[in-house]
């Protein structure tokens, strides 16, 4: 058996990062990922950075959901400033832009709602711009003449998940972390000083141990007599050919799920929740109805894209909790084994969830107070 001080399970955007952040700090750290390292939602996301509650949530839970949610825009603002540093940190140009967010509507009662949500953001510190359609298309002529307003938060951008997952794996393993690929979880038991961790390699003891295994997350929980409300949800992506500079900002539909964003080579990534299909075996493919009614959304938002080709789809399981509050934090009665689990938008608040949890480990105030941001710490 291993001995270490600390064994991370999941190498997707927190897990790695966590990895780094300790061994930086001289920690003796393993991290377990069951297959390859960052291949889940941290690299096959489509590289939004949110702050900005989600409009079709906002409009499914309404404001006493969203008034409950909004502490957690702050940890999102934050960890977005993380964002705008950490291509200088690990010596590569992470395609990181912070353009803008812009919520479209094309109806009066869409407006209102898109005006409602701004309050709650306000609350918080987040300002969100209410647009008329003068304004709104004079910022994006790209838009269709049916946009009658929007919504524009400033501080929502994106970032090219394929350049972040090398670059972070590299900063881990230079600083000292070791990185299993290929090597599941099958046992986890004991208490703080003394965890156990059963894998198919070998068993390891440590003082610690983080959960950040994303949609898997619960089961690895449950291994310890812990149960979270959190599940695996399988999402598709689709790209573009390349076209000419035309989106610099993140678009979404008040009329339906949508993201929408151009990357450097000019393509333009199609998203927004829609759902893969799973297969027998538990892979995903993607859903053909649901690409068609994604790519739809995009060209009645974006006529210009009508004319632009799809070369490809994919998917990934992303993991969700029903009231999208992270879990971020040491468990309550099991000292010692730690969760860094952020919801739905786990891209955009991976370098702050890595941060405060690599804090809570180490025994140091978090970069952020939890209280009202994590259900751990209500």
């Amino acid at each position: 058996m291993t001995r270490v001080e600390v064994v991370i399970i999941g190498g997707g955007i927190v897990g790695l990062m966590t990895a780094w952040f300790l061994a930086s700090e001289g920690v003796d750290v393993v991290l377990l990922e069951a297959g390859d390292l960052g291949a889940e939602a941290s690299g096959a996301n489509a590289g939004s950075l949110h702050l900005q509650i989600q409009y079709p949530e906002f409009v499914k839970y309404g404001e006493d959901w969203a008034k409950a949610y909004a502490p957690t825009l702050r940890f999102l603002e934050a960890s977005i400033g993380m964002w705008q540093d950490l291509g200088q940190q690990v010596g590569e140009d992470l395609d990181v832009k912070l353009g803008g967010g812009i919520v479209v509507a094309r109806q009066a009662a869409q407006m209102r709602l898109i005006e409602a949500k701004a309050r709650i953001e306000a609350s918080v510190g987040i300002e969100t711009r209410i647009l008329d359609r003068k304004e709104l298309l004079d910022i994006a002529p790209y838009l269709s003449d049916q946009a009658i307003g929007g919504g524009l938060c400033a501080g929502e951008g994106k970032a090219n998940p394929l350049r972040v997952t090398p670059a972070i794996i590299r900063a881990a393993e230079a600083a000292g972390a070791i990185l299993h690929r290929e090597t599941s979880v099958t046992g986890l038991a004991g208490q703080a000083g003394a965890f156990t961790v059963t894998t198919a390699r070998g068993s390891y003891q440590a003082d610690n141990v983080v959960n950040t295994a994303g949609a898997r997350a619960a089961e690895i929980a449950s291994m310890l007599g812990m149960q979270i409300d959190l599940g695996g949800f399988p999402l598709q992506v689709s790209v573009t050919e390349p076209i000419a500079p035309l989106i610099p900002h993140l678009i979404y539909s008040a009329a339906g799920k949508l993201s929408l964003k151009q990357v450097a080579n000019g393509s333009c990534i199609i998203g927004g929740g829609w759902a893969a299909n799973v297969r027998e075996h538990g892979g995903l493919a993607t859903n053909p109805v649901n690409f068609t009614g994604n790519m739809a959304m995009a060209a009645g938002v974006v006529p210009q894209l009508t004319h632009a080709r799809a070369v490809r789809s994919w998917t990934a399981w992303v993991n969700g909790t029903p009231d999208w509050r992270p879990i971020i934090g040491e468990a309550p009665g099991i000292p010692g084994f730690f969760l860094g689990l952020f919801p739905w938008v786990g891209f955009s608040a991976g370098p702050l969830t890595a941060r405060v949890i690599a804090d809570l480990v180490l025994g140091h105030p978090p970069a952020m107070d939890m209280k009202g941001i994590s259900v751990l710490v209500d």
